[in-house]
């Protein structure tokens, strides 16, 4: 079991650890040193053992905090991931669009009445050029 030497508050220590694991306890060990020092620059030089007590409780207090936080985005993870399957697994929704269709025969009927009309105009603009009386005038 490997030794390795650690500092927190200015002071060494001595730390057995499992094999493979020094660099968790030197991590671990700057955190718990990075607050003894922001105790000591807000109260002062404060006991040994009260001032790991309170680095101790500073550092549960931030993984409480971070373990919240990493429950809520685990919750909305999941409901997002529900939302998601909810999604894929929806029946596919097909629009009908009518279209309107003519009746057999009625592009004949519409082209012959077009027709028809045109042939109306065409006399009607002729007789006014000559001056002729339309059929069912009298004068």
């Amino acid at each position: 079991m490997p030794e390795v030497e650690i500092e927190i508050g200015g002071r060494s220590f001595e730390v057995a650890c499992q094999e493979g694991e020094e660099h968790y306890l030197k991590s671990a060990a700057r955190m718990l040193d990075e607050e003894t020092s922001a105790l000591t620059a807000q109260i002062g030089r404060v006991p040994e053992g009260r001032m790991l007590l309170m680095a101790g409780l500073m550092l549960a207090d931030k993984t409480a905090g971070l373990q919240d936080k990493l429950r809520e985005a685990e919750d909305k993870l999941l409901e997002k991931e529900a939302e998601l399957d909810q999604l894929r697994n929806a029946p596919t929704e097909t629009k009908t669009v009518e279209v309107p269709v003519l009746p057999e025969g009625m592009a004949d009927t519409l082209a012959e009445l077009a027709a028809r009309a045109e042939a109306l105009a065409d006399q009607i603009e002729s007789d006014g050029e000559t001056g002729a009386p339309a059929e069912d005038e009298t004068v």
